[in-house]
């Protein structure tokens, strides 16, 4: 699975952290922990370990989301998705083994009507809000690893 590269809404990002793959992978994928190193992340529960069919729910940014883990592939890829408040998303996350770490790529695609009616706005904030989750998934994976 991948984003809908037709969405009106799409942001890529990547980032280089200096930490093992096995680090990293840990603390993206234990949702219950997102809200102690993501300050965007409101709250995050979920039934167990992930796998595919998982679902958990979050909050941010005033939405209530739930998100159901299409792939998982540890520690390389994992693609979760779902509706919120008329938004679907699909958020494709893959680390790769570098020479001089990890590269953490990260690509969500958005849709919908209220995507359509607020294009502009909903791509600044979701470029803002993945940007700001790669600084953050770096400094706590690169601390942690000290």
């Amino acid at each position: 699975m991948d984003i809908n590269t037709d969405a009106p809404v799409i942001t890529r990002d990547e980032i280089l952290i200096s930490a093992p793959i096995r680090t990293i992978w840990d603390i993206q994928t234990d949702v219950a922990g997102w809200p102690s190193w993501q300050p965007d992340v409101d709250s995050a529960e979920t039934d167990g370990p992930l796998m595919v069919g998982s679902v958990f729910r979050w909050q941010t940014a005033g939405l209530d989301i739930t998100s159901t883990v299409e792939e998982f592939d540890a520690p390389h890829r994992i693609v979760w998705g779902g509706p919120a408040q008329g938004i679907v998303a699909v958020h494709v996350w893959t680390l790769e083994e570098q020479a001089d770490g990890v590269l953490v790529r990260t690509a969500e695609s958005w849709e919908g009507d209220p995507v359509t009616a607020q294009r502009e706005t909903l791509q600044s904030a979701l470029d803002d809000s993945l940007r700001n989750w790669l600084q953050n998934l770096k400094h706590t994976a690169e601390h942690s690893a000290d």
